[in-house]
């Protein structure tokens, strides 16, 4: 077999614009993997580079996806031997290069991680790789989470937000707090390790100062910019506020006043992540706590690679309730 299946994007537009079709199976260099696919994460990002946002960042034709697992095809340095279990993400994946909407990519070497053996199905897999990378992350790089402390997730049915409750319940959190736009979502968040659920109304300041009146430890913000002011004003003094998503579609602030805009004393930081954060992702230990049932993972919608339209879109609508796969 010299082709394979690959949902490729010509221009920039709506879900419509990807379409499945034939393409030829790319041939691995020394210090790259063919890395035969068996699921792909959905991830935010792919959808704003759909709709044109990444720019000159990523040329058209592409295959999308930022994020895949699978097994190893070939490797031409040896690194890593035939049949491995594999997962890669981030370094230009799906963006500099074709990426996981395929039945195969070939990926540097450098990026890829051996997940050792599992008995966790392929959508299990395929959910987790930048979804724990960037919810390890934000907790443990940029909020330098610590047992004891509490966390307000902004945007908590996100599939990374159900993650990072799930993480920060695992490592000793004293409380979660997770937020909402819609009600009958308690039982999913709930799940996942949140103990307090707030409707987000467009503030939840006072209902968090409700359940805590001096403020959260830790803010992980995935809404974004719309509701960056407010969750600024959950943290306690001397706490610290990470904006990771955009989930409110919106990449800046019109208008923003560090003096009134971020209190005394509450710091504020980001997290984006990049292929060194995935590397030191201790993704083989994760995987056994999933196998375990230590650390749950909340998959939302699977679907077809020829699906791929239909998964689009409910990504962007954000129906999912939990992560979106792709499975091959």
């Amino acid at each position: 077999m010299s082709t394979m299946r690959a949902a490729v994007i010509r221009r920039p537009g709506p879900p419509s614009v990807l379409r499945v079709e034939d393409r030829p199976i790319p041939t691995p260099q020394k210090g790259e993997v063919l890395i035969r696919i068996k699921a792909c994460g959905l991830n935010r990002s792919e959808l704003f580079t759909r709709r044109g946002d990444s720019g000159d960042a990523v040329p058209f034709p592409r295959v999308l996806g930022i994020e895949c697992c699978g097994l190893v095809s070939k490797c031409p340095g040896g690194e890593l031997a035939e049949s491995a279990i594999v997962a890669t993400a981030m370094g230009g994946l799906g963006r500099k290069f074709d990426g996981g909407y395929a039945e195969y990519t070939c990926a540097p070497v450098a990026n890829v991680v051996k997940l050792g053996e599992t008995k966790l199905e392929w959508k299990v897999l395929g959910a987790v790789p930048e979804m724990l990378q960037t919810a390890y992350g934000s907790l443990f790089r940029s909020l330098k989470w610590k047992a004891g402390e509490t966390l307000l997730v902004r945007g908590g049915t996100t599939s990374v937000g159900l993650a990072a409750a799930a993480i920060a319940k695992k490592h000793g959190a004293k409380a979660v707090i997770g937020t909402s736009r819609k009600s009958g979502r308690e039982e999913l968040m709930k799940g996942a390790g949140m103990d307090h659920i707030v409707i987000d109304s467009g503030s939840v300041m006072a209902e968090v100062r409700k359940l805590f009146p001096d403020g959260v430890d830790k803010v992980l913000e995935l809404v974004g910019t719309t509701s960056l002011r407010d969750s600024l004003r959950c943290v306690k003094t001397g706490g610290v506020c990470c904006m990771t998503g955009i989930v409110g579609n919106a990449w800046a602030m019109k208008e923003f006043s560090p003096f009134e805009d971020i209190p005394t004393e509450v710091y504020f930081t980001t997290y984006q992540g990049d292929q060194v954060d995935f590397v030191n992702t201790p993704l083989e230990e994760m995987m056994q706590q999933i196998q375990k049932g230590e650390l749950p993972v909340q998959i939302g919608k699977v679907f077809d690679l020829e699906d791929i339209v239909a998964a689009h879109e409910v990504m962007e609508e954000n129906k999912a309730g939990g992560k979106v796969v792709v499975v091959m």
